[in-house]
């Protein structure tokens, strides 16, 4: 699963400008036509996560086999037709064992197994956007997915130089 698989990482806000639209489809695009990436992991709570749903599910209709896979980081138990709810927005969803018992820990594990299961990282990820009184979660993500030696797709920001030679860069 891991080599066709991508995941998203950011912030609860985003700057969402016309110019993050059209860079987040294009590499989408590019990820589904020349890494034949066939498998999106999203997760919850947040606008950037919203977003990279709404533009994967545009390009959907264009390229049929694509999966858009929901991680949950709550409710291991779902009813029927809460079920049905997330299956109008996406193609799939569970929760991974792990979480049991992660209580506050939930999204950052969940997080990790999205990270896991991917090879690609599409990351928004904004320093002066990072919360100063606690570690930011998306910071968190992208040290483990760069620890993990994922390629990441870096929307916004800088990475630290350190961390370029994981990078990843999409040809034209």
């Amino acid at each position: 699963m891991e080599n066709y698989t991508c995941c998203f990482l950011g912030h609860r806000t985003v700057n969402e400008t016309d110019e993050l639209r059209t860079k987040l489809t294009d590499t989408v695009e590019k990820l589904i036509t020349q890494e034949n990436v066939d498998t999106f992991l999203f997760g919850s709570n947040s606008r950037f996560d919203r977003l990279c749903l709404e533009l994967v599910t545009r390009l959907k209709e264009k390229y049929p086999r694509v999966k858009r896979i929901y991680v949950r980081a709550e409710f291991p138990c779902i009813s029927d037709d809460y079920l049905a709810y997330l299956l109008k927005s996406y193609d799939d969803t569970y929760y991974p064992a792990q979480l049991h018992g992660a209580g506050r820990a939930s999204y950052v594990e969940r997080n990790y197994e999205m990270i896991n299961n991917s090879k690609y990282c599409v990351v928004y990820y904004d320093n002066s956007r990072a919360p100063a009184a606690r570690r930011s979660g998306t910071k968190i993500a992208l040290d483990y997915a760069l620890k993990k030696g994922k390629e990441i797709i870096p929307l916004c920001g800088t990475v630290p130089p350190v961390q370029v030679a994981a990078t990843v860069s999409l040809r034209p």
